[in-house]
């Protein structure tokens, strides 16, 4: 009889252990919370309006020129420029200071198709027929816009940042920098640097090139 009942007794705890680990909790699954994305509208480089303005200077005086945008873009979200990116045609470096055979030699030696020896002295065109700004981002601070991105200059990349007027209509976007300074020499080139040889006395070019940048893009 004793038999019986603890075996009985044993049935049921086992019956009511096995019901509890049937048991399960259902967990609540929170929905994450959708984020709209806003498709960037883009704006493409006139080239005819765009251009990179140049001044590079020298114990005897300073010379000027221009360089083409040939193409690039802006990102626009929300009426502000979100990114964009400018490609410059090295191949189109001019000197308006000069004239004649002056210009043109000033011109060959920039681009470095002249002689052999001297291809590299600036900017081998040959080589590096292009160079790239890419906006990373703009900062704006007591109304003044601050263009922050990446120059890459004979496949060197450097960050550039730089003050300008942006103006943004239904059509069209434009950018007018402030002129603005870079050390040629973080971009190798170095030729005649005071900073790079040690022997020039006053026959050296300053590291320094201002330079404006003047775009305008359109839909």
């Amino acid at each position: 009889m004793k038999k019986n009942i603890l075996s009985l007794a044993l049935i049921t705890i086992i019956s009511l252990t096995g019901c509890k680990k049937e048991t399960t909790t259902e967990e609540t699954v929170t929905p994450e919370p959708t984020v709209e994305t806003v498709d960037a509208i883009t704006f493409n480089i006139d080239n005819a309006s765009s251009s990179v303005a140049w001044i590079g200077s020298k114990p005897t005086g300073k010379h000027n020129g221009t360089i083409t945008v040939k193409e690039g873009n802006f990102d626009v979200i929300d009426g502000k420029v979100s990114g964009g990116t400018f490609v410059m045609d090295m191949n189109s470096i001019t000197v308006t200071d000069l004239e004649g055979d002056d210009k043109l030699n000033l011109e060959t030696h920039l681009k470095g198709t002249g002689d052999k020896e001297a291809e590299d002295h600036f900017f081998n065109t040959a080589k590096f027929p292009t160079s790239t700004f890419k906006i990373n981002s703009i900062t704006e601070t007591d109304g003044v816009s601050t263009v922050n991105g990446t120059l890459t200059m004979k496949d060197i990349s450097k960050e550039v940042s730089f003050p300008a007027k942006i103006s943004i209509t239904d059509s069209e976007v434009s950018l007018v920098s402030e002129p603005f300074k870079i050390n040629r020499t973080l971009w190798g080139v170095n030729y005649a640097s005071k900073s790079i040889f040690d022997d020039l006395k006053d026959k050296f070019v300053d590291d320094e090139i201002e330079l404006t940048v003047t775009a305008k893009a359109t839909k």
